[in-house]
């Protein structure tokens, strides 16, 4: 008999983690009710607890991991500043080129 990991949602890790947090029943009571193994509760309660402080260090309405969020909202950006650079560039090379034609041929 093969033995097949169980995928948890967060939704359940939190509804066991909050349980255990709430203390009105014992970890081993917490284990057979849900079917989980008792080392894993205590690590999704650990988790719980230590995360839990980030809820009230971040700024109103950000993200949580506020560094990462930013990085990839602007990452995008840099790259079509950078296009956009290019681009200029080679316009204005041109343009550069096509007024020497043109003083060389008597133009405007």
């Amino acid at each position: 008999m093969t033995n097949t990991r169980k995928k948890h949602g967060p939704e359940f890790k939190a509804k066991v983690a909050l349980a255990a947090v709430r203390e009105e029943r014992t970890i081993a009571e917490l284990s057979s009710r849900f079917g989980v193994d008792v080392s894993q509760i205590h690590a999704w309660k650990k988790s719980l607890l230590k995360g839990t402080a980030s809820l009230f260090a971040r700024s109103p309405g950000g993200p949580a991991n506020g560094a990462a969020a930013d990085e990839a909202l602007t990452a995008p950006l840099y790259e079509k500043i950078g296009q956009l650079t290019v681009e200029r560039d080679f316009f204005a090379k041109g343009l550069r080129h096509e007024s020497i034609r043109a003083a060389r041929a008597g133009g405007p």
